[in-house]
């Protein structure tokens, strides 16, 4: 599984093309279930609550300043996080309130005067936060152990609270966003791996305490404590470039699209290690500049002159200071002093009337993938000049210096093709078909037959579609994209006896995956299993209470519209 948000996200296939077969069943509009009701157990963090306080006897200076960065505040216990809401989102109608109660955080949500049929009313108790609140904040809570976070985000450049990013005009409230363990990792320290079903599945709380704490660049810090600080402790200054560059990189890069390689897991990256023997990055020379997204600025600089002149002497703690946050006040002179470190030449007489050079040569822009937020463009451009990106304007290029293997490669093309781009299907047809051919190791790589698999679902081969799905699910009989999507072929076919199991592996290790426990309610109103059906249903809107979708299909089987066994 892939470490980064936007990466390895349900795919919506299966729920979509299932709807094809449900021309008997009447969408009514009536009362639905009553939302799902708040869950009273809550993670506790750890009694430790600050690992970093036997650094300071020693470290002071260093250890009073970083306490104040946003990387020493990404996270922690909901309450000292708490940032009150109330708030209505218009598409949607939904009235959010995030308030204390005797020292809990709760969360409610509910659609005043809502018609017949989008009634909504509920709290959750809200466990951990994440984000410093320097760009935003938002919250996690959890279900059975499955670990989400809410709908709406505080956005702190503009004071206000909206949806989560990718759902603003969204109509219903998405409430199963599952938490992905790549984006805890750069939110807190001693994150827990997942549960292999799913992502967001832990066995306790994903993380014991908040924070990015010294033991995340520094590494285990025991040979040095135990020696009363004159034992060995890793300093990323004077490591190779590469394992330097990759203690910033493991959370500050993002790529167009990441691969994990075969076999290996960036969640075992530790401060010393090169990330680029675990992940390939790659940068999409089709799109010019940062593309909107906010973690692109390692590729922005890789792409920039000064870091083309300066090679490994420019890295991100040459501008960046990684145990100290500069003031407000003091950005322009202690920007613009990193700067004439190497161009001390334009000390005098460049632009005096405005000493700030990130205004002109790293401009802010607006970004896609983040709302109402800003990033940086590392390019450092001169504005008289037009930028030339080293990147072909018609490839993915890898980032690092890494030489992709056809497997790599061709999953880039289909993490793209995933998203709609067609050309990017086709690159990744051929790279895949060709991995899959060459190398015996690719007989277990659950991953490439699931990408094939859609991929050829995609083009019309069922036939073929349906093996790779068969053999990802051999190598890996937890994937749930695997499952579901070899359930759907199974079901244009008529046979929802082979379908049935599929989504019923594919919903009962991931709760929170409406789409198969929609899909699944359907198989079983077919096969005559109605009240198996309806408790199916019952649990797609325990964990999502505004799933419109799950509503109707049981409003359909209570008034007895939806003819279960009937082909």
């Amino acid at each position: 599984m892939l470490r980064r948000c936007f990466l390895g996200c349900p795919r919506s296939i299966a729920f979509l093309l299932l709807f094809a077969f449900l021309p008997a069943i009447a969408w009514l509009t009536a009362s639905a279930p009553a939302g799902a009701g708040s869950q009273s157990a809550g993670a506790t963090a750890s009694e430790s609550r600050d690992p970093d306080a036997v650094c300071a006897p020693c470290h002071r200076q260093i250890y009073d300043s970083w306490r104040r960065t946003p990387m020493a505040l990404a996270s922690g216990p909901a309450a000292e996080g708490f940032i009150p809401a109330d708030f209505t989102h218009a598409p949607s109608g939904v009235h959010y309130r995030v308030y204390l109660d005797r020292g809990q955080v709760w969360l409610s949500y509910e659609r005043p005067n809502a018609p017949p049929g989008r009634e909504l009313n509920g709290k959750q108790l809200l466990l951990f936060y994440l984000g410093s609140g320097r760009r935003g904040r938002t919250w996690l809570f959890q279900r059975e152990g499955y670990w989400y976070e809410i709908p709406i985000n505080w956005y702190a450049k503009k004071h206000i609270w909206d949806m989560t990013p990718n759902f603003l005009n969204t109509r219903e409230m998405p409430f199963t966003l599952p938490v992905d363990p790549g984006c805890l990792h750069c939110h807190a320290s001693g994150v827990q791996e997942s549960l292999p079903d799913a992502r967001n599945h832990f066995a306790g709380a994903p993380f014991p305490r908040g924070g990015i704490t010294c033991e995340a660049c520094h590494g285990d810090p025991s040979q040095h404590l135990a020696r009363n600080g004159k034992g060995p402790i890793l300093n990323p200054a004077k490591l190779d470039p590469v394992r330097r560059d990759s203690v910033c990189l493991e959370c500050h890069l993002e790529g167009e699209v990441a691969v994990v390689k075969l076999g290996r897991k960036i969640a075992s990256f530790q401060p010393g290690d090169n990330l680029f023997d675990d992940a390939v990055f790659f940068e999409d020379g089709r799109k010019a500049g940062p593309g909107g997204r906010a973690t692109s600025q390692w590729e922005s600089l890789l792409e920039s002159a000064c870091k083309r002149a300066s090679g490994d002497r420019l890295t991100c703690t040459t501008c960046h200071d990684p145990h100290a946050t500069v003031a407000a006040e003091d950005r322009v002179s202690y920007y613009r002093s990193r700067c004439l470190t190497c161009h001390a030449g334009l000390a005098s007489g460049h632009h005096q009337e405005n000493p700030d050079c990130t205004s002109c040569h790293m401009p802010r822009e607006e970004t896609e993938d983040i709302a109402h937020e800003q990033v940086t463009d590392h390019r450092i451009q001169i504005a008289s000049k037009p930028f030339t990106s080293p990147v072909g304007a018609d490839e993915l290029a890898p980032i690092g210096g890494v030489n992709p293997g056809a497997r790599d490669e061709g999953v880039a093309w289909a993490q793209l093709a995933l998203r709609g781009d067609r050309s990017a299907g086709e690159r990744a047809m051929r790279l895949l078909l060709r991995a899959e051919t060459s190398d015996p190791a690719q007989a277990s790589d659950t991953e490439l037959h699931t990408e094939l698999g859609f991929l050829e679902q995609e083009s019309g081969d069922r036939k073929w579609a349906m093996s790779e799905y068969q053999s990802a699910l051999r190598s890996d009989p937890l994937n749930g994209t695997a499952a579901g999507d070899l359930a759907v072929l199974d079901a244009q076919t008529g046979d929802f006896t082979a379908a049935l199991p599929l989504w019923q592996a594919a919903f009962a290790h991931d709760p929170g995956a409406g789409a198969a426990g929609i899909d699944l309610a359907v198989a079983q109103c077919r096969l005559g299993q109605a009240a198996a059906a309806a408790y199916t249903l019952e649990r797609v809107l325990l964990f999502s209470p505004d799933n419109g979708a799950a509503r109707r299909l049981s409003l359909a089987l209570k008034a007895g519209a939806a003819h279960c066994g009937t082909p």
